[in-house]
């Protein structure tokens, strides 16, 4: 039957799932808990000033396996979901390869990536606890994008800290925000108490996500009357719950088709398109019913956090405002170089990614963005989507899994999420056409700048 797969797989409307999944549930050993800089755990009312009530009840349940999802919430979805499954019969041919390659394309909304599922869910939240505003931090600005159309939607005001580097090679994504009313500012800026010693410190700094999550929080905090909440876009808990309706609707098309993958792979920045993709699957390879999946997280060589880094405790911003958490990390003061894969510059990376990787579930492997352009622009010409340079690390990938393929024979199914479309993304394209376009991989030097920045908590590390 998977001989003739479609080349767009697209579930019923119906079959929009009704229920996150929280892959921590299934976990055999949870990912270690929160704590504030005291080492202390943290409760729900310490976070309850900087997110929202029922987002911060997501985040501390390691337990209840399935959330509903508000209805609002699932009309917004019926506007852009279910996203198709797609098999890449041309790439297939061009790498000569018996492998069956799907992937699972985010991109058919506004925002163009996966970031919207999370930003309506968290948008409702902040709408239904009666808030007037949000804020955020954005790299690439995809979330920063989703975000805006979903903060418009439920009539919320949004302040969003764009990574200086992105702003200036991304001005139509600033643009896309403006147009659904929200308010864009380059990070670091003077608009903060944090922006300005970030930018005593480093006057030439790019920015970085850990330094505009910082930024966002203290605006949020600074919301009169306390009705602003911060809302962050990957790494934590509850955005990896919302992100799992990429893994269920994968699952129930593969369900359609007969077929199941043998690898799944997601490009890791943060951690949640990654975590969302994988966690129905990974919930069978913990439950013993597929224990041979492989999974596997790309990064770019420039952030290196899960292949180069410590698992520890740390800071999730370069400002030091946000609780800690246990995760790979390069360190919240790293500075990455501004290349440009600016969804995936993040210090560090979500915490069940991360107990994933450190309990042996998960393999984690870091790849020059010249290598990723020039997969992104083959898988282009081949399949006619023009993909995110975030994801087309995960393409890179799929396809040297391929080519493993083709030289042992073995016809294995690869499953990769194409999170998002590279229309906004045309400097680096020019660069990358142009041969200008350079890698950088941080030397052991400059990891330990970072390290150096891991805070050292009594009694734990």
């Amino acid at each position: 039957m998977t001989e003739n797969a479609p080349h767009r797989l697209y579930l019923r409307e119906d079959q929009i799932p009704a229920q996150w999944y929280n892959l921590r549930a299934d976990m055999p050993e949870k990912p270690e808990p929160i704590r504030l800089p005291n080492g202390a755990v943290a409760r729900p009312e310490d976070l309850a000033p900087v997110f929202c009530d029922e987002l911060v009840a997501q985040e501390l349940d390691d337990d209840t396996a399935y959330f509903d999802i508000p209805e609002p919430v699932r009309e917004m979805y019926r506007i852009y979901r279910p996203s198709p499954l797609c098999r890449a019969y041309n790439l297939e041919r061009a790498l000569g390869t018996p492998a069956k390659i799907y992937y699972k394309f985010e991109g058919n909304n506004t925002s163009g990536s996966h970031k919207l599922n999370s930003a309506i869910a968290q948008a409702y939240y902040a709408k239904a606890q009666e808030l007037m505003g949000i804020t955020t931090e954005t790299g690439a600005g995809q979330w920063g994008t989703a975000l805006a159309e979903a903060a418009d939607h439920f009539g919320l005001n949004l302040d969003v800290f764009m990574v200086k580097c992105s702003y200036e090679q991304k001005p139509f994504r600033r643009n896309i925000m403006e147009t659904f009313k929200a308010n864009v500012t380059p990070s670091p800026s003077d608009t903060t108490a944090i922006g300005r010693k970030m930018l005593s410190e480093h006057p030439d700094s790019t920015g970085s996500l850990g330094t505009a999550i910082s930024e966002a929080v203290e605006r949020a905090l600074n919301i009169p009357e306390n009705k602003g909440r911060y809302t962050l876009g990957s790494v934590l808990n509850q955005v990896v719950l919302h992100q799992s309706v990429i893994g269920l609707e994968s699952y129930a098309a593969f369900q359609e088709l007969g077929e199941y993958p043998g690898i799944v792979i997601g490009c890791a920045g943060g951690g949640s398109n990654l975590g969302g993709l994988i966690a129905p699957f990974m919930r069978d390879t913990l439950r013993g019913e597929h224990p041979d999946t492989r999974f596997v997280a790309v990064e770019p060589a420039s952030c290196p956090s899960l292949t180069r880094g410590r698992y520890a405790y740390d800071f999730a911003d370069t400002g030091q405002t946000c609780p800690l958490a246990k995760m790979y990390t390069l360190g919240n003061g790293f500075q990455p170089s501004a290349d440009h894969a600016g969804g995936l510059r993040y210090h560090g990376m979500s915490p069940i990614v991360s107990k994933l990787k450190h309990d042996g579930y998960l393999e984690a492997v870091a790849v020059r963005q010249t290598d990723v352009f020039a997969a992104a622009v083959e898988f282009a010409r081949l399949e006619t989507i023009l993909p995110a340079p975030e994801s087309a690390h995960a393409i890179y990938q799929a396809m040297e899994e391929a080519r493993r393929c083709a030289e042992t024979g073995e016809a294995k199914t690869i499953l990769f999420g194409l999170t998002g479309t590279g229309y906004f993304d045309m400097k680096a394209y020019d660069a990358f056409n142009k041969g200008e376009m350079v890698d950088h991989e941080p030397t052991d030097e400059e990891l330990e700048a970072g390290f150096a920045t891991i805070p050292h908590i009594e009694g734990l590390q």
